[in-house]
């Protein structure tokens, strides 16, 4: 079990943490959420000990092993295979097949396997990382956006690899789908403090918006009392009559906590700018075809689609197969080798480049590149996209330089709202946006009403969004016409070679297995064979045989005597005891002609040293007195706040008299002053009866709530002496 308590980190003037908690309980996998910055990754780098907070402390049992995806990469192996095995325990070593597992799941052949780990992209080195990670076989997996430069094919193996993960499992991600997939508990960083929960995201976000609707109305609640008891003791600070009446108010205020308003959370909101398109077809391809090479294998061939106002066309497939060659060829920012790409005159397309944040100049602020995006743009128009992209105030003066992948995306993202569209084309447009802004961007595209064009591996999105498919898989690319449920359900990636690897590698799981399992087999058997049955014969022959006569001779005899001498007489002695202070106080109370009320008498106070009663009687006792207390005060108190509310209706009555009375004399209207003289005399004699009347129920109260509050301390005192 981890346990962190009451940690704070903070960098210069931003509060990360302040007295954060959370426990990490065998057994649990917990998904990790919070916007970005707001110290998702720097709570990992604490728990993994590269960082130390502020104050607080981070438990860790001295036997616990962490395996922590990081964005390092550092290889010192010739192959793949044999760099995946470093990440190997030490007495599995040579479990080659362990790492050939992980490594086919996560995309990689038999012949990749061979390879050297400095011939594959930045995004198979990643994977290879997290490789490393996975067949070390820690106890606490601590994964930091583990689904990044991975395709949906890999995705969706790592999620059901997680799942049947035995131990404890930390997850960061910005996809929701994938977490809610693997997780059983959610812990989000939020206003400071971390809170924890059973269940996926749509639970913990739904219970933290419960949360503060009822904060803020408790909150708003509050201030309106505060405010009633204000204008209570400022109106009757100078009637002596009622200064207790003031002072309690008084008491009351500075005995409550005055709770501060939330300070509201900027989101990511914004809509894309819309160029009006009134024809049918907004562009169309045909026979594409599509080689890196001159004369090798084409990587797209005969590739024909039209794209029509309103299309959600999602291309989807594995890393590698020609997706973002694709969306580049119809983007026309590369030239196919064969075929055609047509668009009509009145589009108007924008593209958003997962790798394109490279030409984003590093010397101009957000508000320039946003400026600069399209003639139309003002400098104002500009700030308000910056204030939409979370680019707000003196953020947006921010040198580009300075910024991170996160918010270059929301740049880039930025720079597209700055151009009125009727064709968006986005390549992986979620990664380096936090769960937050993937859910905004949804919505912006949702509502958008030109076509769509999107690579993702996004499930949340392909399931929401999209209306057609261009699926890459084996080796072919094709269009799918029906919603991203509707492939799953007809096929899916079911009959991939993927997964044909995948059963490969359980096949080795289990071979390897059974060859583990073979010696520890044999010693089982001899166990089972020799020693189990001399201790059964043992134990049959001897142990059960005496211990059970003893305990039937001795044991129980002994035990029940016991409780039927001591026990019960116990019993009956407390019974008769208990019974015999109930009469000794009815009697005494009857003697002192005291009330006998239905909650049973208690005696005077010079019986207090000598009387004691169990807690249970304290219970009842008490019970009774309130019950009394409520029948017999009940009344009075009513009769207060009918006096208070008259007195209140009276002086507001009283005001609007006299703000009349001042209008009438600027106005010299004679008829009117009388009228309304006469009408503030009785509103004044209304108030003054009122306040006699309030002075004497508060006498009345006091009064006839000290026998109450004696018979309550005479009870605590003989309780607390038993």
């Amino acid at each position: 079990m981890i346990n962190i308590d009451s940690i704070s980190k903070s960098y210069g003037g931003q509060v990360l943490l302040d007295g954060a908690s959370l426990q990490i309980n065998p057994g649990e996998k917990i998904g990790l959420v919070g916007r970005n910055g707001h110290g998702k990754t720097t709570l990992l780098r604490m728990i993994t000990g590269q960082e130390e907070p502020d104050d607080g402390h981070i438990r860790i049992p001295g036997d616990c092993r962490m395996g922590y995806l990081t964005q390092h990469i550092y290889f010192t192996k010739d192959t793949v295979l044999g760099e995946c095995m470093l990440g190997l325990p030490e007495h599995e070593s040579d479990h080659s097949w362990k790492a050939e597992k992980i490594l086919a799941g996560l995309g990689f052949s038999d012949h990749d396997m061979q390879r050297s780990p400095g011939d594959f992209s930045g995004g198979y080195q990643v994977r290879l990382t997290l490789a490393k990670v996975l067949v070390s076989d820690p106890d606490l997996l601590i994964l930091d956006e583990p689904t990044n430069y991975l395709d949906i094919v890999s995705i969706r193996w790592i999620s059901g690899f997680l799942r049947a993960w035995p131990r404890e499992i930390l997850l960061v991600t910005h996809d929701r789908n994938f977490m809610d997939s693997v997780v059983t508990h959610i812990a989000g960083i939020h206003r400071c403090v971390i809170r924890k929960i059973a269940g996926g995201t749509q639970k913990y976000y739904e219970q933290i918006a419960q949360d503060e609707e009822i904060y803020e109305k408790t909150r708003l609640n509050e201030e309106k009392r505060r405010r009633e008891m204000e204008l209570f003791i400022t109106r009757f600070r100078a009637k002596a009559r009622l200064a207790g009446l003031v002072q309690s108010r008084i008491k009351t205020l500075n005995k409550m906590d005055k709770k501060d308003g939330l300070v509201k959370i900027e989101n990511l909101e914004f809509s894309f700018r819309e160029k009006l398109f009134s024809g049918k077809k907004i562009m169309d391809s045909e026979s594409v075809v599509f080689s890196h090479e001159k004369n090798g294998p084409p990587l797209i061939h005969d590739f024909s689609i039209t794209v029509a106002p309103g299309d959600r066309i999602a291309v989807i497939g594995k890393n590698g197969k020609g997706k973002t060659t694709l969306l580049k060829i119809l983007a026309g920012k590369i030239d196919p080798d064969s075929g055609e790409v047509r668009y009509n005159p009145g589009v108007v397309r924008g593209y958003f480049e997962q790798t394109n944040i490279s030409s984003l100049n590093s010397n101009a602020t957000v508000e320039e590149e946003i400026l600069y995006s399209h003639p139309d743009m003002d400098r104002q128009r500009a700030r308000n996209i910056c204030g939409a992209m979370m680019f707000e105030g003196n953020n947006a003066l921010k040198l580009i330089s300075v910024l991170s992948g996160g918010e270059k995306s929301r740049v880039m993202l930025a720079k597209l709202l700055a151009r009125p569209l009727n064709l968006l084309m986005l390549d992986e447009p979620t990664n380096h946006l936090d769960m937050e802004s993937c859910d905004s961007l949804l919505l912006a595209l949702d509502n958008f009403s030109g076509a769509v064009l999107l690579v993702t591996h996004n499930e949340m999105l392909l399931h929401s969004l999209a209306n057609r498919l261009v699926v890459f898989k084996n080796d072919l690319v094709f269009l799918f016409e029906g919603t991203y449920q509707e492939f799953l359900d007809k096929g899916g990636w079911e009959e991939d070679s993927f997964s044909k690897k995948a059963e490969v590698a359980r096949k080795k799981d289990a071979a390897a297995e059974k060859a583990d399992a073979c010696g520890k087999e044999d010693v089982h058997k001899k166990a089972d064979a020799c020693g189990k049955e001399d201790v059964h014969k043992k134990a049959d022959a001897y142990g059960k045989e005496d211990a059970h006569k003893k305990a039937e001779a001795c044991g129980k005899e002994d035990a029940h005597k016991k409780a039927e001498v001591c026990g019960k007489e116990d019993a009956h002695k407390k019974v008769e005891a208990g019974k015999k202070a109930e009469s000794a106080v009815k009697a005494r109370s009857s003697k002192k002609g005291e009330d006998s009320f239905s909650r049973g008498s208690v005696p005077s106070s010079f019986d207090r040293g000598v009387m004691k009663i169990s807690a249970k009687e304290a219970r009842r006792l008490r019970s009774g007195i309130v019950k009394e207390r409520s029948k017999v005060l009940g009344p009075i108190e009513r009769a207060i706040k009918n006096d208070e509310a008259a007195i209140e209706t009276a002086e507001a009555e009283l005001e609007f008299l006299n703000q009349a009375m001042q209008e009438a004399s600027e106005r010299m209207d004679g008829g009117k002053i009388a009228e309304l003289g006469k009408k503030i005399v009785q509103c004044q004699y209304l108030i003054d009866q009122r306040f006699d009347s309030l002075e004497e129920h508060m006498a009345e109260l006091e009064e006839k709530s000290i026998p109450f509050d004696k018979e309550i301390k005479a009870i605590n005192l003989m309780n607390s002496s038993a």
